[in-house]
């Protein structure tokens, strides 16, 4: 039998591969709208998905551990049993797991008191023997004794599952030195960690490799370790029994009685429906297709998915279209498709009609009254809409709902990306969507009419699942927004190309006389962009301490060589983190240069990017742009007032958190020292440290601000001492200190954290919500990561929505007071106005009161203007 002509054998270690998905994946970026975390099956799936396209076997199975306890743990009770509980998140997703395999008809096994890896072990035996090619897909090193000339590994590297080494005889011997028969010898001697077998004191794996080539095997090894001298001679005499049992007990069986063979292992056709139910309940959208390319199925049964019938959209004339909209009672939802910009065809819907047409300057005439009208209106994803309706001259008002950002709110740590998306979530229906694939798709998707009638329908399943404060932060907060936004976005700001292509030529020639120096520094030319080279010059030519272990070597990312460098300064390090600096500062300056258009730079704002409210910015990302350094003020002078306008007014809010950490503990201290209108770091530092304000020296400030901002986020002593850079002691006397005198800030913030855990999530002052489902979770480090979010959650969350309030009211009243000043930016806790010629008082006043007045605090919103001719010219 030629080897292209036998058959491929695929057996898999479900639990073990599993369990790596499981960690390699964000658990709380995977989880159902009931809550069942899905992150392990995911992963899993994925590589299980790419396994079987690549190597196309014709049999497999998945095995399974059915419980810790096996013959090893009869023979050797402390087997594994330093290894945790498995978190309750894991356990609860293998069953799930399982039924996925039986819908794809892949064969699973397990037996009870044997492991997964001797059901391997067994496979690939019979295997073998039958002619086959098997693949052993493990994330267990004592799968490397089954390699052979006809049995290849496939081991997951330490990242997760998505990459898969390939483990034949030749690659085992490269990396161990051995025969793949011997590896467990190595084992055996060096000893497993994470199956509690303890090996000889001071025997590395170099050690043993060293004394299996010397003595030819294992077993004469242990008859002649009377001829290995010094200390670990001595170690190897006193632990010959435990070397002994551990081989035994990683020597994994090849006789396992099981009730398949090979043969009945042979590739079966998936159950398409089964697969698609069991997909459904688990809400994987993007892994349905993927599972049936690489079967090889055809999704014939897709149709048969639950689908609503649209009501077929009327094709109307400009004249048409505004007396159906005229004629139309309560909401209309709207959809329009754009093509370069502008509007191409738009669709109007009812709950029981639906038309549409094809944009044009009569359409726009005919309807442009009903769309700057009250008349409420539905959108999914309206920001762009609102822009390209604006950009053809039709203003848009009457914004009532759009289902993409309420899909946000109600779901912010996995938001739905598409109408599509949001359909299957509320209404558990399919929308109708044409193969994008395919040049002349088989099936037409849903015209923009019918858009429009689904996004009315989702609006109405979502208005019955939001609660009444969540959804009053989308009318009242979200969806004004949105509108100021859009004409933020059409307007942009003017920026001076010459400035920043200056500044990034300078930049240039600066990184390059910094590698230069750093090629100096160590006599030679490397790629200092190569994480590679850089590990060869940092730990192997320099012998600096290793950092952190990756997939590829030890980290080279910033953090790792500023902490290095911290500890073990060396000309070569700083300069290499000078060079990057310089590099990365002229690739935000290219991003920049690169996004002006006509002088002027169009950001697109992201209400839905992120989870607690705050707005982030892309193409290109303006909240990545340095603050106070000299690079940044050189980015900031290229953002110019644009022709026509007298200058640049910025204003920010002045500790915005801090202010609201005041108000919501409570805290008379912190009240006080806001209401009195003193310097809050200068005032919380005399009350801990026991000195008159005046006394208060700039180091103390420091350490208290550092508090202050540190309690929000979570900080122990541990980070505010590495901070400070001061004694992990002195950090717990400071934080005991700071406690004993603004007692309700502690208070505040454990009961916060304990409400949630109550509630399942936190709440802005506003009513915005955010769930926190691993605050019960028994997994510490999941449930610790979330207690430090939820701490923070309420505070960042609400200074958003104070921040979003105050936009749109001035947004609003400079219309309403026909101003030609407008907002162009809003960075972090800043705005940045364009002020028309004479409007500067006007501006100025409305700017201070909104801002002041966006949220009803005990204390008060202190707002910091600043007027120049460019950015950084009217900061402050």
């Amino acid at each position: 039998m030629t080897d292209s002509a036998k058959p491929t054998l695929l057996i898999v270690d479900g639990h073990s591969l599993a369990y790596r998905a499981f960690y390699a994946l964000p658990v709380e970026n995977f989880s159902t709208k009931d809550g069942q975390h899905t992150n392990g099956i995911y992963g899993f799936l994925s590589m299980f998905v790419n396994l079987i396209k690549a190597e196309q076997p014709t049999h497999m199975a998945v095995a399974f551990d059915t419980s810790r306890v096996s013959f090893r743990t009869r023979e050797y009770p402390d087997y594994k049993a330093t290894r945790s509980e498995s978190p309750a998140e894991f356990r609860g997703q293998i069953p799930l797991l399982q039924e996925c395999l039986a819908a794809m008809n892949v064969t699973v096994i397990s037996k009870e008191g044997i492991e997964a890896d001797d059901i391997l072990a067994t496979l690939s035996t019979q295997g073998v023997a039958e002619g086959y090619d098997v693949l052993v897909c493990s994330g267990d090193r004592d799968s490397i004794q089954l390699v052979s000339d006809q049995v290849t590994l496939l081991y997951p590297s330490v990242q997760g599952v998505s990459q898969l080494k390939r483990y034949d005889p030749a690659a085992v011997r490269e990396r161990y030195g051995v025969e793949p028969a011997q590896y467990p010898d190595i084992a055996a001697l060096v000893g497993e960690t994470s199956d509690n077998l303890p090996g000889v004191p001071k025997v590395g794996e170099k050690t043993a490799v060293k004394w299996l080539t010397q003595f030819g095997s294992l077993d004469a090894l242990l008859d002649g370790a009377d001829q290995i001298k010094g200390v670990v001679g001595g170690n190897l005499r006193e632990h010959l029994d435990d070397v002994r049992r551990n081989r035994r007990l990683n020597r994994l069986l090849r006789d396992v009685e099981l009730p398949v063979v090979p043969a009945d292992l042979a590739v079966k056709p998936i159950d398409a429906q089964a697969v698609r139910d069991i997909f459904s309940r688990l809400e994987f959208r993007t892994l349905l297709p993927r599972v049936f390319e690489a079967t090889g199925a055809t999704d014939d049964g897709a149709d048969e998915a639950p689908v609503a019938v649209a009501p077929e959209a009327v094709q109307l004339s400009a004249d048409e279209l505004s007396a159906w909209l005229t004629a139309a009672t309560g909401e209309v939802g709207v959809t329009v498709t754009i093509e370069s910009g502008r509007p191409h065809r738009i669709g109007v819907a009812r709950q029981d009609a639906a038309a549409e047409a094809t944009w044009s300057d009569e359409v726009g005439a005919a309807i442009g009254q009903w769309l700057a009208s009250d008349a409420p209106k539905v959108f999914s994803d309206a920001k762009p809409q609102v822009k390209a309706l604006r950009r053809a001259g039709a203003q848009v008002a009457g914004l009532a709902y759009d289902v993409l950002i309420a899909g946000w709110l109600a779901r912010p740590s996995f938001p739905d990306k598409s109408l599509g998306h949001l359909v299957e979530r509320f209404l558990g229906e399919k929308l109708p969507e044409a193969d994008p694939s395919q040049l002349v798709p088989e099936h037409d998707g849903a015209t923009p009419g019918q858009l429009s009638w689904f996004a009315l329908r989702v609006a109405e399943a979502q208005r019955e699942r939001l609660p009444e404060r969540v959804a009053s932060v989308l009318t009242d907060i979200e969806l004004p927004t949105l509108m100021a936004l859009a004409d933020m976005e059409l307007a942009g700001v003017a920026v001076s190309h010459t400035k920043l292509s200056t500044f990034s030529d300078e930049l240039g020639a600066r990184a390059d006389q910094i590698a230069q120096d750093a090629f100096a520094a160590i006599g030679r030319e490397v790629n200092l962009g190569s994480p590679k080279q850089l590990q060869e010059v940092l730990f192997d030519e320099l012998e600096l301490p290793k950092t952190r272990k990756t997939k590829t070597g030890y980290s080279t990312d910033a953090g790792a060589l500023v902490t290095l460098q911290e500890t073990h300064p060396h000309p070569f390090l700083d300069l290499l983190l000078q060079h990057r600096e310089a590099t990365k500062l002229r690739q935000i300056i290219e991003s920049l240069d690169g996004a002006i258009d006509d002088h002027r730079i169009h950001t697109t704002y992201v209400q839905t990017g992120s989870q607690t409210g705050r707005l982030s910015s892309t193409d290109p990302n303006l909240q990545n742009i340095p603050i106070r350094t000299d690079e940044s003020h050189r980015i900031r002078a290229a953002f110019e007032v644009g022709e026509g306008y007298e200058t640049l007014l910025t204003a920010d809010y002045s500790q915005i958190e801090m202010r609201i950490m005041a108000h919501l503990s409570e805290d008379p201290g912190l009240i006080e020292a806001f209401n009195t209108g003193e310097d809050l770091h200068r005032f919380v530092g005399s009350r801990v440290f026991g000195v008159e304000p005046a006394e208060v020296t700039p180091f103390m400030r420091t350490k208290v601000k550092a508090m202050s901002y540190g309690l929000v986020y979570g900080l122990s002593a541990f980070g505010l001492s590495k901070q400070l850079r001061i004694e992990q002691s002195e950090a717990k006397q400071l934080m005991t200190e700071y406690f004993a005198r603004f007692g309700a800030v502690r208070d505040y913030l454990r009961a916060s954290v304990e409400q949630a855990r109550v509630d399942g999530y936190t709440e802005t002052i506003f009513g915005r919500r955010r769930p926190f489902p691993d605050l019960t979770s028994p997994n510490r480090v999941l449930r610790e990561n979330a207690e430090r979010a939820a701490l923070n959650a309420p505070i960042q969350g609400s200074a958003a929505d104070i921040m979003k309030i105050a936009l749109f009211r001035i947004h609003r009243e400079f219309r309403d007071e026909r101003l030609a000043s407008r907002i162009l930016l809003q960075i972090h806790d800043e705005l940045v106005v364009e002020v028309a010629p004479g409007e500067w008082d006007a501006a100025q006043r409305i700017v201070r009161a909104r801002m002041g007045d966006a949220a009803a605090l005990t204390v008060p919103l202190d707002v910091q203007i600043g007027r120049g001719a460019n950015w950084d010219e009217a900061g402050h």
